[in-house]
């Protein structure tokens, strides 16, 4: 994969079944994590022994930006209000330019509005994983 523009690093939201991209994000991250599940044994000559597939997988996204009022920001603001009040989640997009989509649903677990006297409204969220994720490559 060749050197890519961080501003092509997209996070989406379905608005009604459109994939939105998030406006006014400055910034965005994936993590991607493994659980390991430990089942060494004295038998295991004192060598540490991993169950394959045994740990729980996780996909965390998280983003901060500048509060633009548009329409993939209010819903976000209505996604984070559902999962609260009627426990679903609404399924994100995170495009890697050249690499690939990942696409599933996501609780919102943080978001935050800050904003200085003298500068902007700025916005960060954390996304977490809440299903099945699927990856396309580019």
């Amino acid at each position: 994969m060749a050197a890519q523009k961080g501003s092509a690093m997209l996070l989406k939201v379905d608005i009604s079944g459109t994939a939105t991209t998030v406006a006014g994000l400055r910034s965005t991250s994936i993590s991607m994590n493994d659980e390991a599940v430990d089942v060494t044994t004295k038998d295991s000559a004192g060598l540490r022994q991993l169950l394959a597939g045994g740990g729980v997988q996780s996909f965390s996204v998280s983003g901060s930006g500048v509060f633009t009022d548009a329409a993939s920001e209010a819903a976000v603001r209505t996604a984070f209000d559902a999962q609260r009040t009627a426990g679903t989640f609404v399924d994100f997009d995170v495009i890697i330019p050249d690499f690939g989509t990942f696409a599933g649903p996501m609780m919102i677990a943080t978001l935050e509005y800050a904003g200085e006297y003298n500068g902007e409204v700025t916005y960060s969220l954390t996304l977490e994983s809440a299903g099945t994720f699927a990856f396309t490559a580019a």
